[in-house]
């Protein structure tokens, strides 16, 4: 098999710098090059077989590019990719609505895998949420508890917003309208059919989602606990390696993994 040639969005963050490192260990892939924003100090800095750019016309050798930075960058990435011939894997979070309908637009013209956790296991969860949240029915209640370490800047995390999406998908009906974030105060008794969402964060947590089902005197917990980012680093380059190729149009971590 021909290596993939792939460079990194978001080169110098945390799960930029892990997906290189693990891309070493890897005979068929050869990182080309990072992006960063303009006044990053790591400009011209050496970064696999290139150099960390602002500029993606210096990384067309690239044959896909992982995106880890922020909404708005990957959303201009999108735009940048047009005609390039370059496919696009994005994990980046946070993106809201109105952002992703941007992402699903600019997927008409560019091959783009979006996925909020690239994790294998948190990705068999969502299949596993999704078929409870159908068969238990409303009369179960459902709330999602996450835990990240204390540098994460968005919540619910993209992986928690997931879930509760693949809850309602089992359900019938959409988030939005079933959404219920944090409680404060007199909340009154809880509404029935609501998916409720706790968040924590502290310490170096890489990632811990569970989704409760509570029903009349009894209980169902399903959990993914990420012990190492090391796990995101490995579906991301296994989600890098399936785009090699692909037609433009939105792919998802289930069309890697034949779910």
């Amino acid at each position: 098999m021909a290596a993939l040639h792939f460079a990194i969005s978001g080169a110098m963050g945390r799960m930029g710098q892990m997906i290189a490192s693990v891309a070493e260990a890897s005979d068929d892939l050869i990182l080309v090059g990072g992006l960063e924003y303009a006044e990053s100090p790591h400009q011209g800095q050496s970064f696999g077989e290139g150099v960390i750019t602002s500029q993606l016309q210096d990384l067309s050798r690239a044959d896909v590019i992982i995106d880890f930075s922020r909404p708005e960058a990957s959303l201009a990435l999108c735009d940048a990719l047009k005609g390039t011939n370059q496919a696009l894997v994005i994990g980046t979070t946070g993106l809201d609505d109105a952002q992703e309908a941007q992402l699903h637009k600019a997927a008409e013209d560019v091959p783009i895998l979006y996925c909020a956790n690239t994790s294998m296991g948190v990705n068999l969860l969502l299949k596993l949420v999704e078929k409870a949240a159908k068969a238990l029915g409303p009369e179960w209640d459902i709330e999602i508890v996450e835990s990240h370490h204390n540098q994460k800047i968005d919540a619910p995390s993209g992986t928690a917003l997931a879930l509760g999406h693949a809850a309602a998908a089992g359900r019938s009906v959409a988030l939005d309208d079933v959404r219920d974030s944090g409680r404060d105060g007199i909340t009154g008794a809880r509404k029935k059919g609501d998916i409720g969402f706790a968040v924590m964060r502290g310490g170096t947590v890489a990632g811990e989602h569970s989704v409760m089902f509570f029903g009349q005197d009894e209980r169902i917990e399903l959990t993914h606990i990420a012990n190492q980012r090391t796990i995101f680093a490995r579906g991301a380059l296994s989600a890098a390696r399936f785009m090699k190729g692909k037609l433009p149009g939105l792919y998802s971590m289930d069309d890697v993994l034949g779910l």
